[in-house]
């Protein structure tokens, strides 16, 4: 699995079915939504992505856009270990509205979400294998069910040098992942589209470099990247061999 989101969802009622009759979205209601959730940053205008390939920007960047009902906004920020840790404002702007957090990163099996009613945090789950679960808040939802109930086991390939181990939790967290956003959104970023899922890569959404003046630098922050990433060990591949085995192999 290659999925990874930052999504925030504001909706008057169920978000797919908002979702589902939206058309091109006004860009001065968008940017003014991007003022009141972003208040004092610098906000500029950039090119834009669609709901099923923006959910995941560059870091820096934001997409969003907001119709009669719904607004959605992506971006970074959002990806916290603790979503009832969101920051206040943006809670805040919730208010008389359902707000959806949907947070995954496939590069460590991380995923968190949570719903807010009116202001007030009704179910927030955060969990990784190497963390554990990091938040478990409210009553699980329907979608959650056969997880914890065992009916989802994970199902995951070992690496050659390591001891076949059971994995860390009981399920796969990215498979919720996506049972979540299909159940919160209405769409999925893997696996097999179902008729009733929307059609996100028809949804546009604008873009938007954002900047907190009283941030870090952003030139500051990708050169400590690529020191760290010049730091790193070359990488490894590996492919299939024909009992199923992982075997190293050289390069591409």
């Amino acid at each position: 699995m290659g999925a990874k989101t930052g999504l925030l969802v504001y909706a008057d009622s169920e978000v797919p079915g908002l979702l589902r009759r939206v058309e091109t979205a006004d860009l001065p209601r968008t940017f003014a939504m991007m003022q009141r959730l972003y208040p004092g940053w610098e906000i500029e205008q950039c090119a834009g992505s669609t709901l099923g390939d923006g959910v995941y920007p560059p870091t820096g960047t934001a997409y969003a856009a907001s119709w009669p009902g719904v607004d959605v906004i992506a971006d970074q920020r959002v990806m916290i270990d603790f979503p009832s840790r969101l920051p206040e404002d943006l809670v805040a702007a919730s208010a008389g509205r359902r707000l959806v957090l949907h947070a995954m990163h496939s590069g460590v099996d991380w995923l968190a979400f949570a719903v807010w009613e009116d202001g007030c945090l009704v179910r927030s789950l955060s969990l990784s294998p190497d963390s554990g679960i990091l938040e478990n808040l409210g009553e699980p939802l329907p979608f959650e069910l056969p997880y914890w109930a065992g009916d989802r086991p994970a199902d995951v390939i070992s690496w050659p040098d390591e001891e076949e181990e059971p994995y860390a939790l009981p399920f796969h967290p990215l498979e919720l992942g996506e049972d979540a956003l299909r159940a919160l959104c209405g769409f999925v970023q893997e696996g097999r589209p179902e008729p009733d899922d929307i059609d996100a890569d028809a949804i546009e959404l604008y873009g938007f470099h954002v900047r907190d003046p009283h941030g870090p630098d952003p030139a500051e922050q990708e050169a400590e990247l690529r020191r760290v990433m010049e730091a790193m060990d070359p990488p490894r591949f590996y492919t299939l061999s024909p009992d199923g085995s992982l075997v190293e192999r050289d390069g591409f």
